[in-house]
């Protein structure tokens, strides 16, 4: 059983950055992949993005390119999020999540462990 502890999450300023991480149980994590979602109240879990751990591999969300970014962290077991320039729509719970499955990546129900989420709030 893989448990996923998410921290980082916080209150900040529009314009401002933020680095998420999840820290990992599982040892033997090399045929796992990670991803990090979003949930914004009322609405539905958002893709972010995601990595292959064995070669680090990155998928990501179009909408989200260029200011998120996910990276790992092997001896650490650990994969994070780095979001910068963040505004006020990208308050959200944010979920990191680890499957065994190789695809597809930006879908939620691909995913079979979940983290119970840390709040994101930007605001104006």
């Amino acid at each position: 059983q893989v448990q996923l502890v998410e921290s980082g999450g916080g209150l900040v300023q529009a314009g401002g950055s933020l680095r998420l991480s999840c820290a990992a149980s599982e040892r033997t994590f090399s045929s796992y992949a990670m991803g990090w979602f979003r949930q914004a109240p009322g609405k539905e879990r958002e893709f972010v993005a995601a990595i292959y751990w064995s070669h680090g591999l990155t998928v990501n969300a179009d909408s989200l390119k260029g200011r998120f970014t996910i990276s790992r962290d092997i001896a650490k077991n650990t994969v994070y999020l780095q979001m910068n320039n963040l505004n006020p729509e990208d308050t959200a719970v944010y979920y990191c999540a680890a499957t065994k499955k190789i695809a597809p990546m930006r879908q939620p129900n691909t995913y079979d462990y979940w983290g119970q989420g840390t709040q994101v709030t930007v605001s104006p």
